[in-house]
């Protein structure tokens, strides 16, 4: 799994998806509530960050990116702004930002 934490492109992808899995429910248990949901598609998802919970339907804030992305973000590797401004996380609704929720680790 450091492999996956250190270059998320160069792991396999059992490595990458446990690194994934682990690092959301990292960012899950940090930010507890269901404003946001975080996707990491085909890896996993979580609903985090406090405020109006979400219980049917699409949820009205959205974060979803790549792993290689997510990786880099959990880890410190990149900022959440330059994730954003590169094109790389797609946010969408009101409450869609990680700012001082990431790294998790």
């Amino acid at each position: 799994m450091r492999a996956a934490l250190a270059d998320g492109v160069s792991a396999s992808r059992d490595i990458r998806a446990q690194a994934v899995r682990y690092t959301l429910q990292l960012l899950a248990e940090q930010a507890e509530g269901n404003t946001l949901e975080v996707r990491v598609p085909p890896f996993g998802a979580v609903q985090c960050v406090g405020g109006p919970r979400h219980t049917r339907g699409t949820p009205p804030n959205v974060i979803e990116t790549d792993a290689a992305t997510w990786l880099a973000l959990a880890t410190g590797a990149l900022r959440w702004t330059d994730g954003l401004a590169s094109g790389a996380i797609h946010a969408s609704g009101a409450r869609a930002d990680l700012t001082g929720h990431v790294p998790v680790i």
